[in-house]
């Protein structure tokens, strides 16, 4: 695949920093055509490189469904086409649920749920069109095997993790695959004080949630996982002909998922009659 006519079109979001520029720069290093974006296009362009016939460097507020519209638009206007989609821009916020405002509430829902499927919108016309296309959905293994203190975190890749099972399912008459990715800690600044963020309110009782988020900002610089090895294998996923609709990144993930299903399989086992006694 040395001819650049030849590669795909990837379209990632949140590629300034952290996993999305890993995956943008990897994907450029391997000849890909892409088109990136950032809040900040000057920054997108500071961090991973000028425009040009290879990479498109998009500025997009993505909680805006016109800009995402266009941004798609421009991405197809470029390249000629449209092949694999990263939703991969989020953040976390840390707090329990009486400690959200409806501000904070509103903003995670915003940005983790609502501008993907923004972005998922303005693409499918084009991928459907196409008769192919991958959409790859970054949630966290926070969104099927979630931790103390991460309550609205975790609901918002919950609803991501869901929403990709489904949307999977209702793409495969139409020769498109979608996947949802969740990865454990990499090395990135998403635990940085820069990138992480934790309610205003926070109420006293709440000690072990506090605790929970110390120990989350002490894993800063110390993750396990490394985020260029995450670009290789997202790109090894759009490459399958037959992508799983789901796949955990890093030993941690992987274990705090197997913890989860033995944990489900143990309670469905044990309340079997419960769960059987409301047929009729």
């Amino acid at each position: 695949m040395n001819n650049k006519e030849n590669k795909k079109v990837w379209f990632v979001t949140g590629a300034s920093k952290g996993l999305g520029l890993a995956l943008t720069k990897t994907l450029l290093e391997a000849g890909y055509l892409v088109a990136a974006t950032s809040r900040s296009r000057k920054q997108l362009i500071s961090s991973a490189g000028a425009a040009s016939d290879q990479f498109l460097p998009l500025g997009v507020d993505l909680t805006d469904p016109p800009a995402v519209k266009k941004a798609i638009a421009d991405t197809v206007k470029h390249f000629g086409r449209l092949d694999v989609i990263v939703n991969n821009a989020g953040y976390g916020m840390g707090g329990t649920i009486e400690e959200f405002s409806e501000q904070e509430l509103k903003q995670s829902f915003d940005v983790n749920v609502f501008a993907p499927v923004y972005v998922m919108q303005a693409a499918l016309p084009f991928l459907r069109k196409q008769r192919s296309g991958h959409i790859i959905n970054i949630s966290s293994v926070a969104g099927f095997a979630p931790a103390t203190g991460w309550a609205l975190y975790a609901a918002t890749k919950f609803a991501l993790t869901g929403m990709t099972e489904v949307l999977a399912k209702d793409l495969k008459e139409l020769n498109i695959h979608a996947t949802v990715v969740a990865p454990g800690a990499f090395r990135t600044e998403f635990l940085s004080d820069n990138s992480l963020v934790f309610t205003k309110n926070n109420i006293d009782d709440y000690s072990s949630v506090r605790k929970s988020h110390e120990r989350y900002r002490g894993m800063h610089g110390e993750q396990a996982g490394d985020p260029n090895k995450a670009a290789t294998a997202l790109i090894e996923l759009a490459e399958m002909p037959e992508p799983p609709a789901t796949l955990f990144l890093g030993s941690d993930a992987y274990n705090r998922a197997k913890g989860k299903i033995d944990e489900l399989n143990r309670w469905l086992n044990e309340l079997k009659n419960l769960t059987f006694s409301t047929d009729y």
